[in-house]
C-alpha cells in the first residue's frame, strides 16, 4: 500500500515520534511518501533527522508557477468541484482565528497535495495534528484526492476545537486517532455520538533499538535533574526554577540541565539571575536524540512541569532508561506515571508540591529508585513500543483502503 504523511512541519527537533511511526510503517512494508509545508532545517542536529529533510517534499519550498499551474489544472479538471471547495474553504476562515485569505491559501496548497498524490498514486494520506496541516488534506480530499486520517495530540487542538474545526474534519476523515484516553475523550466532546466509533487511540512509542537497551543504573553521586522541553510557557521552566531556588535556599543542592531552546530563552536566562543560580542551571539549547539519550543517563531522574500536554514523548524516553518523572495531572500523562510507583505526579501550578517532589527524588534511595525505574521501563513495553503501535495503525489503513 502506499501511503502518505503531510505534517505542517517536518522533520522537526521535537516531532521525533512521527519519524518513528513513518519508520515503522516502512519496515512493515508500507510506501510512505513524505509531505509537509515547511522545515526550519537550521533547528535540525539529529542526523536521522537532517536524512528525513532530503526524503521530504515541501509545498512552499515548490516554485511559484508550479504552485500556479497546480490551481489551474485543478480548475480545468472539475470547476464546479473547486468552486464546493472554495465555498467550505471560506465557510471555515469566516468562523476560524485564522481568517479567509489564511484558508484561501490552504485551498491553493491543497491543490499542490492534490497533483502530488495524484502523480504518486497515494491511497491513503495521514495527517499529523488537527490544525492547519489537517485543513490542507481534507482540502484536497474535497477537491478529489485520496480519503484521509489524522492524529490529534493536543493541547493546541484542545484549547480552540471550534476556530479549527475539528468536527468538520472528523466528519469528512476515515478516522481520527487520538494518542491517550484523555485525548479520546476530548474528541467525544465535539462530535456527535453517532461518530465515536471513528475515534480509535494509538500511542506514540518508542522503538525496538531503544527499547533494548541495557538497564544503566543511576550514577550514586548523580544529583543532576533534566528538564527536556522547548523553553516556553506551557512547559512551566519558570516555575521549576521558583521550585529549585526554594531547595537552594534551605541548602539543598542540585544540579538542573534545560535541554532545549525557544521563545523563552532570555526570560530564563533572567531569572537564573535573578535567583542566582547560574552555577545550579545549564541550558544546552538543541541537542540530538543521543545527547538527550547520555543526558538521562547521567540524571537523577527527569522532571516537566508542564501545565498543557498531549503525553510527551520524552516521558516514555526517560521511564525506558529507567529514570523516574516527576511530571503534573496534565491531559494524557497519569494514564504512563503513576505516583510513587514509577515517579511523582503533582498539580499543575503548584511549586510547592513540585518542590517536594524534587527534594523526594534527590532523597530517594538507590534501591527505591531501581525499583521505581524497573516499573517505569515495564510501563513504556506495555503502552509505548512504536512497532507494536505501527500494527495498530496499519490495521486502519488497510480496512480504510479495503
Amino acid at each position: 500500500m502506499k501511503l502518505a504523511y503531510f505534517v505542517n512541519q517536518y522533520p522537526k527537533v521535537s516531532h521525533s515520534f512521527i519519524r518513528r511511526e513513518i519508520m515503522a510503517l516502512e519496515s512493515l512494508g508500507y510506501v510512505v511518501e513524505r509531505y509537509a509545508l515547511r522545515t526550519d532545517k537550521d533547528e535540525l542536529v539529529d542526523p536521522l533527522d537532517q536524512s528525513e529533510l532530503k526524503k521530504t517534499r515541501y509545498v512552499l519550498s515548490e516554485q511559484p508557477f508550479k504552485i500556479v499551474f497546480a490551481f489551474v489544472r485543478t480548475f480545468y479538471a472539475s470547476p464546479s468541484v473547486l468552486y464546493k471547495s472554495l465555498k467550505v474553504a471560506i465557510s471555515l476562515g469566516v468562523r476560524s482565528d485564522r481568517g479567509v485569505f489564511r484558508h484561501l491559501i490552504y485551498l491553493i496548497e491543497a491543490c499542490v497535495l492534490l497533483q502530488w498524490e495524484k502523480t504518486a498514486g497515494i491511497e491513503h494520506i495521514h495527517a499529523h495534528f488537527g490544525t492547519n496541516s489537517t485543513t490542507v488534506v481534507m482540502l484536497a480530499h474535497l477537491l478529489g484526492g485520496s480519503h484521509y486520517s489524522f492524529t490529534v495530540h493536543g493541547p493546541e487542538e484542545f484549547d480552540k476545537p471550534e476556530f479549527i474545526h475539528l468536527a468538520e474534519k472528523i466528519q469528512h476523515c476515515k478516522f481520527v486517532v487520538a494518542i491517550s484516553s484523555y485525548g479520546r475523550s476530548q474528541l467525544f466532546r465535539w462530535i456527535p455520538a453517532s461518530e465515536w466509533h471513528k475515534v480509535k487511540i494509538v500511542h506514540c512509542g518508542l522503538d525496538a533499538a531503544f527499547l533494548a537497551q541495557k538497564a544503566s543504573k543511576i550514577p550514586k553521586t548523580s544529583r543532576q535533574l533534566l528538564c527536556i522541553g522547548r523553553l516556553c510557557e506551557q512547559k512551566g521552566q519558570l516555575l521549576l526554577l521558583e521550585a529549585l531556588k526554594q531547595l537552594h535556599d534551605e541548602g539543598i543542592s542540585c544540579k538542573l540541565i534545560l535541554a532545549g531552546d525557544g521563545s523563552m530563552r532570555g526570560d530564563i536566562e533572567r531569572r537564573i539571575a535573578e535567583y542566582q543560580l547560574k552555577n545550579e542551571v545549564e541550558i544546552t539549547g538543541w541537542v540530538s536524540s543521543e545527547q538527550v539519550k547520555s543526558l538521562l543517563l547521567e540524571s537523577r531522574g527527569m522532571v516537566l512541569p508542564s501545565f498543557a500536554e498531549g503525553l510527551p514523548v520524552v516521558i516514555m524516553e526517560a521511564m525506558a532508561l529507567r529514570r523516574p518523572v516527576i511530571s503534573t495531572y496534565v491531559a494524557g500523562i497519569p494514564e504512563l506515571i503513576q505516583h510513587g510507583k514509577n515517579g511523582w505526579l503533582v498539580p499543575s501550578g503548584d511549586v510547592n508540591s513540585l518542590k517536594i517532589a524534587m527534594q523526594e527524588l534527590l532523597n530517594a534511595s538507590a534501591t527505591d529508585l531501581e525499583l521505581m525505574g524497573d516499573y517505569g521501563f515495564n510501563a513504556v513495553i506495555a503502552q509505548h513500543d512504536a512497532d507494536k503501535e505501527a500494527r495498530k495503525l496499519a490495521a486502519l489503513f488497510s480496512e480504510t483502503v479495503a
